[in-house]
């Protein structure tokens, strides 16, 4: 490997593009699954790239990963276009998170102690209050904290693997900016923690997959609001 006149490593530059072409890829896949753009709209390489302040090589290569996860196809001469997105396709993905976070809901009951108990009221409080001052992104970062935190207890790297890729697909922004979704997540987490507390790993993963349902229905009512298959 080859070095720069500095002393770094050239192939240092290998290793950030795919992180900057992987934060392009997060951003139209969320436009994607929020409804930002349409099954049928094309996503223009230049518009893309002035919209987020970046190359066009990011937004090329970050459209070849999302073509490769079926969110876009490449019509010859013309560019990029969003694939068709159904309803089907909704509640399978959330399906399959749910399966995945419900087991892993269910392995964590086991390893719970006073301890994480407490972690979680305080994240709990903090989420709460996080809803009530409409912080997006603050609800956002707690939400994943805290299923995270979960997720570790369930010391299953390869389910935790999965579940984080499969969650790729939910447009987080369109529920952290929802206060009545805060608001049953808040309730869903007092939920799950009395069930942890009380060592009950059933009903731990039951509201763990109500949890995921109500996202996939919210996100279906959305999708039907603003018309997007029509």
């Amino acid at each position: 490997m080859t070095t720069t006149r500095n002393g770094d490593f050239a192939g240092s530059a290998l290793r950030r593009r795919p992180q900057l072409s992987d934060e392009v890829a997060a951003h139209v896949r969320g436009l994607i699954m929020s409804g930002g753009v349409r099954p049928g709209d094309y996503v223009r390489l230049d518009e893309t790239a002035a919209e987020l302040g970046v190359s066009v090589t990011p937004v090329r290569e970050a459209l070849l990963t999302l073509r490769g996860e079926g969110l876009v196809e490449l019509v010859p001469h013309r560019g990029y276009v969003v694939a068709p997105l159904t309803r089907s396709d909704i509640h399978d993905l959330f399906w399959l998170q749910g399966q995945i976070a419900e087991r892993l809901a269910m392995r964590a009951t086991a390893a719970v102690t006073p301890e994480v108990l407490r972690e979680m009221r305080d994240a709990r409080d903090e989420l709460a209050r996080a809803v009530a001052e409409s912080d997006a992104a603050r609800v956002e970062h707690l939400e994943f904290s805290f299923h995270r935190q979960l997720n570790r207890l369930a010391n299953a790297n390869k389910l935790s693997w999965f579940l984080l890729n499969a969650v790729r697909y939910t447009p987080a922004h369109l529920y952290s900016s929802d206060p009545k979704w805060g608001e049953a997540a808040v309730a869903s987490h007092d939920r799950l923690i009395a069930a942890l507390e009380s060592g009950d790993a059933q009903e731990a993963g039951a509201v763990t997959r109500e949890h995921f349902a109500d996202g996939a229905d919210r996100l279906l009512a959305h999708l039907e609001t603003i018309g997007i298959w029509d």
